[in-house]
């Protein structure tokens, strides 16, 4: 088990803050990488942060086991909070109130592997051609990346 499921088996359904960095991988076509689990809603990669970790090394930790990408170089890009992204698991009634840390990175190796372990699959996509089942979050944020990158 993870930090998290830890502190989650101690306090119940207990509202729970977390950090969750996440990074929006743009490659050289300026098409931006999105993840699901299969069937699922379109979001940008990203995890929960462990011990000992730092953020940037939760997010290149989290972006290879989950897809095979190596990041090698990532630019802050915001930290958002607050009760729109507030997360309730319908199953447990467990909530979380996660502190996102957004990364944006252009530098990275490897291929796409959409990790069937997990069932999620990865794909990029045209900034101004997102999927329409993507989260209503992410895709402002997009949109916000998408006009500081034309600047």
């Amino acid at each position: 088990m993870g930090y998290c499921e830890d502190i989650r088996e101690m306090i119940g359904n207990s509202p729970l803050i977390i950090v969750r960095p996440s990074v929006a991988i743009i490659n050289n076509e300026g098409e931006v990488l999105l993840i699901r689990n299969v069937g699922g809603t379109w979001t940008i990669p990203g995890g929960t942060l462990q011990l000992n970790e730092s953020v940037e090394e939760c997010i290149i930790r989290i972006v290879l086991e989950d897809i095979g990408i190596k990041i090698i170089k990532v630019k802050l890009f915001g930290v958002y909070s607050g009760k729109e992204l507030i997360n309730r698991v319908e199953e447990s009634g467990a909530e979380y109130h996660p502190v996102a840390i957004g990364y944006l990175c252009t530098e990275y190796e490897g291929e796409i592997t959409d990790n069937r372990n997990k069932k999620i699959e990865a794909k990029f996509f045209r900034l101004n051609q997102l999927p329409e089942e993507i989260e209503p979050f992410i895709k402002n944020k997009l949109v916000e990346l998408m006009g500081n990158l034309k600047k």
